[in-house]
């Protein structure tokens, strides 16, 4: 099976692969160095076979103790576990501290340690003296560690450094430089380009649909993934684009099916887990997403960053459901993660609003509100919480209040204005504040106000479309 990778993928490693294999079940000795060893270890692991891989980076470090590539392994490994004082034990392990690697992993420590400009002035130091015929290759290695941790500008920077080229490789590259930095029409420009030299690359198909989806061309997003799909039915980078770009576009049985499909081969994927019990929230299937949400609770474990997300769901199903007194125990919860307290301060509120228990709300509110210093974000989600509770006249009255506190740069609560103007039938008012809300915040229009328009029919366009209606 095609794993997406050029070097793993190659006639080279897959015959590397199968001579390591023979000799280790047939019980007999490897002739291999560390770096072979090590590039076969990464292979498994990326693989998910992480037990084979132990054992042959155990083996590589055995046969080579201080060798950069499977201390290099090891250094990874400690970083993705956040141990960064083991891997400066491991960088003080490796005896050729003169190539390369040795400086992009300890340049990498310093990212992951926070210490951004200090790995920078490192990596631009050691630029100096590297021979001029691997400048190209130093700082597109520099370049693609800062893309790795999704420092994209600093990425850029280093690309800007280099020589452009038209490879595969350096174009990628800066096609996912370009993503990270948001510029994702640029992005899919650059992917078409190197799907046009390589069409049955799904690594290409996959990434192309990640910057569709961001553009929020859902459709071509769910045709690009279905080509990566094609190309391995297994992929789940594949599968899971199309599943997130069904749930875009509102088709929630069929992404259902594929985050099941999905599920199946990462069975521990909490956020995938959460997505599939909205679609069924969506779906008005209350069963399914708590059935949903207890097992992403079973598989979260205790240290899991999800865990404030999964109580917030269940809270806000057992309060669709009415049962008020459950949905706050889950919140109460929360009380002992490391999260945003004031954030759940306003979903009890919200909660015990829905619950009919006005007056334990408006304490709830006033925590929050007093808690953040009156953050006008807070003060917003409190107005949010009174629409969407039915109290529109109220919501009214605090979006007066609210725009009067705000400065002008704010951008935030036109659309909801508008909405409150139109179930009010201030008609005047709502046109005013629905072409507020278009200059200011499309984003804002599309979620609050696109039930009341066509699909066709853009976010900036509302205003104008509204007009010309009237016209008629």
């Amino acid at each position: 099976m095609k794993t997406g990778d050029d070097y793993f993928d190659s006639k080279e490693f897959q015959e590397l692969l199968e001579t390591y294999e023979k000799a280790v079940n047939a019980g007999q000795p490897v002739f291999m160095d560390a770096e072979e060893l090590a590039e076969i270890a990464d292979y498994y692991q990326m693989q998910g076979h992480l037990e084979e891989a132990e054992k042959t980076i155990q083996l590589a470090l055995s046969l080579a103790p201080g060798a950069i590539a499977p201390l290099t392994y090891r250094i990874h490994e400690a970083l993705y576990n956040g141990d960064t004082k083991a891997a400066w034990d491991y960088l003080g392990q490796i005896i050729e501290t003169d190539e390369p690697d040795y400086i992009y992993d300890r340049g990498e420590i310093m990212i992951v340690e926070g210490r951004i400009d200090e790995a920078d002035s490192y990596f631009r130091e050691e630029l100096k003296n590297v021979p001029q015929e691997e400048y190209q290759d130093y700082v597109i290695d520099v370049a693609s560690i800062y893309s790795d941790y999704n420092f994209s500008d600093k990425a850029m920077e280093w690309m800007t450094l280099a020589k452009q080229e038209e490879s595969p490789d350096f174009k990628e590259l800066m096609a996912r430089t370009l993503f990270g930095l948001g510029k994702y029409k640029a992005s899919e420009k650059l992917f078409n380009e190197l799907i046009d030299t390589d069409p049955f690359q799904k690594r290409y198909w996959n990434a192309l649909a990640s910057a569709q989806f961001m553009n929020e061309d859902y459709s071509s997003a769910i045709e690009s993934s279905e080509y990566a799909i094609a190309i391995d039915p297994e992929d789940p980078d594949g599968i899971i684009a199309k599943a997130h770009g069904l749930f875009r576009l509102n088709n929630y049985e069929k992404a259902i099916e594929y985050y099941d499909r999905y599920l199946e081969r990462v069975p521990d994927d909490i956020y995938v887990m959460l997505n599939k019990s909205s679609c069924y929230l969506s779906l008005s299937n209350d069963e399914k997403a708590i059935e949903t949400l207890l097992h992403a609770l079973e598989t979260a474990g205790e240290d899991s960053p999800y865990l404030t997300d999964i109580y917030q769901e269940l809270a806000f199903v057992y309060s669709d459901r009415g049962e008020t007194d459950l949905a706050l125990d889950y919140l109460n919860k929360t009380d002992v993660l490391d999260c945003d307290h004031v954030q759940i301060k306003v979903i009890k509120g919200h909660v015990l609003l829905a619950g009919d228990r006005l007056e334990e709300a408006q304490k709830m509110f006033r925590k929050a509100v007093l808690e953040s210093n009156g953050s006008t974000p807070i003060l917003l989600r409190i107005i949010v919480s009174l629409y969407d509770n039915k109290y529109i006249e109220g919501a009214y009255h605090m979006l007066q209040k609210f725009f009067s506190i705000v400065d002008e740069k704010n951008n935030e609560g036109y659309a909801y204005m508008a909405l409150c103007c139109h179930d009010l039938k201030r008609d005047e008012e709502f046109m005013r504040y629905l072409k507020m809300a278009c200059e200011k915040n499309t984003a804002e229009c599309r979620m609050v106000l696109a039930h009341l328009f066509p699909e066709d029919v853009k976010p900036e366009d509302y205003y104008n479309y509204l007009k010309t209606e009237m016209k008629k």
